[in-house]
């Protein structure tokens, strides 16, 4: 028998390995939050970006094989950016068969009126297209709305709120909205971006670039990206640490006293003493 021990070794299948991870992560996020129930239908938000076509691909995935019934619908907002290319995503969601909306609405034209030249477009393009498809999860029937935020987002958006808003907010991997009538979801939100990137390549999506947001390289949150980056390389591991913080809050240890009742600390003992004294009545 030839001996193969000095024989090269197989390399390992890249998107089975990936396929594996990201699938694994989105369930752990669902079973934490329960993102999706029986009866849900999901507007999935399409933004023709690696985080978008990976999200629908994995909650297709769990429509098809889980025991939870959920629909799914995707809905991309056509912003009417220059030479965004309009046929990709209509024809990447017919080839899967699955029920869309092109959402058309020239959001690009307000925010380069509003704005000066220089000056970050995130904040005022954000806000109008939420609000769009906001209404249009209402009129599509559907009461749940997901967005492809992954782990990387979540830790950037807490350090902006750090550093430049004085406050300590993230991005939930679930909420209402202030109408209480829509419950926004981010199944991604245990993914990490890097494993993303090597499986939206392996799948080989037909990515959209923002050339509205990747114009502005200097903006907070691309410094913010890259500082954590710089700490993963020197620290790996660090930010699967501070993920985690954002799961183990201590109110206690902090300094807000609408979460935690520092004035009257003293009725909180009183009370405890109290509660002593009436356990001692039965010994």
């Amino acid at each position: 028998m030839e001996n193969n021990e000095n024989a090269p070794k197989k390399a390992p299948n890249i998107l089975k390995k990936y396929t594996k991870r990201l699938r694994t992560d989105v369930w752990r996020a669902h079973e934490k939050y329960k993102l999706f129930e029986d009866g849900d239908k999901i507007m999935v938000c399409m933004s023709g970006g690696k985080d978008s076509y990976t999200m629908l691909d994995i909650l297709m995935h769990f429509q098809k094989y889980s025991d939870v019934r959920f629909e799914i619908v995707a809905v991309n907002l056509d912003q009417k950016q220059p030479g965004f290319p309009e046929e990709v995503l209509p024809n990447y969601l017919s080839k899967l068969g699955i029920e869309y909306k092109i959402i058309e609405k020239d959001t690009y034209s307000v925010v380069k009126e509003v704005l000066k030249e220089g000056k970050t477009t995130c904040s005022l393009c954000s806000r109008l297209r939420r609000g769009t498809l906001y209404q249009a999860a209402k009129e599509l029937g559907c009461n749940k709305i997901a967005l492809g935020h992954h782990r990387e987002d979540i830790l950037e958006t807490f350090f902006l709120n750090l550093f430049f808003a004085g406050k300590l907010e993230a991005m939930p991997a679930k909420f209402i909205t202030n109408d209480n009538e829509l419950q926004v979801i981010r199944p991604l939100a245990f993914c990490k971006e890097e494993e993303i990137i090597i499986y939206a390549k392996e799948k080989d999506f037909p990515i959209i670039p923002c050339n509205l947001c990747g114009s502005q390289p200097n903006m907070q949150r691309q410094l913010t990206k890259q500082l954590l980056n710089n700490w993963e390389k020197k620290f790996p591991n660090r930010k699967a640490i501070m993920f985690n913080a954002l799961k183990n809050i201590s109110p206690t240890h902090l300094l807000d006293t609408e979460l935690y009742d520092f004035v009257n600390l003293q009725s909180l003992i009183n009370g405890k003493e109290e509660e002593g004294e009436d356990i001692e009545k039965f010994f």
